[in-house]
């Protein structure tokens, strides 16, 4: 049983599933706090709205939307009332009539960070060497094992269309940069953040903050629960 004020519904990002928030869970659920990893299809952007939503249908109380990576898109195209913040951890967050693409492909990438095409299926999968050296290259060797064999590949389709008015506008938000990411700018990130005019908190991570440095999410979370 929750004895906190917020329900969190945390939601990840492309080449990734809801375990990878397992190092967040777990404080969260010692402080109290219900939480829930919701699962995206990564089959269009559409789609992962519904699936979100549907997700949300099962909050109880107030939410605080956490998203990660492309989740930064899909948190802000929700319209559930239930929702009163949004957390966004190295995210990408479009603007009305931007893409997901748009914001990710803003400026020179890292040279480190993978190339990246859709297979004979269409499906965007991360080489398995990326993530070693741009997805988690501060995670553990057991950990960069698990990483790639969980992944989840994304379609362009989630990627490519134009979203509506985003939900930062009307939401208290918060915004973790990580210093180290490879796959986000860092100066995107910040872009994006000041935009939002989201509390930024930085941290030196790299773009899986929350299998790297998660209690620095865990503190994001306490501060806006405190705040709604």
């Amino acid at each position: 049983m929750s004895s906190q004020n917020a329900d969190i519904v945390l939601v990840h990002g492309a080449w990734a599933d809801g375990s990878g928030w397992a190092k967040v869970i777990v404080p969260l659920a010692a402080a109290g706090f219900s939480a829930t990893a919701a699962p995206l299809p990564l089959t269009s952007f559409d789609e992962d709205v519904a699936a979100l939503e549907r997700a949300l249908e099962r909050a109880k109380g107030p939410v605080i939307l956490v998203g990660h990576a492309y989740a930064g898109a899909v948190i802000s195209a929700v319209r559930g009332e239930k929702v009163r913040a949004l957390v966004y951890v190295a995210a990408l967050v479009p603007d009305e009539g931007e893409t997901v693409a748009d914001v990710f492909y803003r400026g020179e990438p890292h040279p480190q960070a993978p190339k990246l095409a859709p297979d004979g299926h269409g499906l965007i999968y991360l080489p398995n060497g990326a993530f070693a050296t741009a997805f988690a290259q501060n995670a553990r060797a057991d950990e960069l094992a698990v990483l790639a064999a969980s992944q989840r590949p994304i379609s362009p389709a989630c990627i490519t269309v134009p979203v509506a008015r985003p939900l930062w506008k009307d939401r208290l938000t918060w915004f973790l940069i990580a210093e180290e990411d490879r796959m986000i700018r860092v100066d995107n990130q910040r872009f994006m953040a000041a935009r939002m005019k989201a509390k930024q908190c930085s941290v030196p991570a790299d773009h899986m903050p929350m299998v790297t440095a998660p209690a620095a999410i865990f503190d994001i979370i306490r501060d806006a629960a405190v705040a709604i």
